[in-house]
């Protein structure tokens, strides 16, 4: 015959061993961050910058587009429906998201 077992574990002690244990909290964060690759900001050619100006001149609120910018020492692209052009600020938003005119690097339309 098979002894019982003289404590039974509950359900959450028993999750508990299984948990991911960081010692050091915040390392996977900062590694993340060192690994990042600085990029310095491109300056546009004068053929793209006219480029540039006519498809800002194409967009209108409601538009799906793809745009290329730069933030924070990197190039990023998102894909989403404007849903402001501010001329007087010269900010372009794409859903929750505000760019500078100045930091656009290209445009896609769809």
């Amino acid at each position: 015959m098979a002894e019982k077992p003289k404590y039974k574990m509950s359900t959450e002690d028993r999750a508990k061993q299984f948990m991911p244990f960081s010692a050091l909290k915040g390392l996977d964060e900062a590694l993340k961050e060192k690994e990042k690759i600085v990029v310095p900001k491109i300056e546009l050619s004068e053929d793209s910058i006219v480029e540039l100006d006519r498809k800002m001149h194409l967009i209108k609120c409601g538009m799906m587009i793809t745009i290329i910018y730069f933030y924070k020492d990197e190039y990023l692209k998102l894909t989403g429906i404007v849903a402001k052009i501010d001329i007087n600020n010269r900010v372009l938003q794409i859903v929750n998201t505000r760019i500078k005119f100045d930091d656009i690097n290209d445009i896609l339309l769809m």
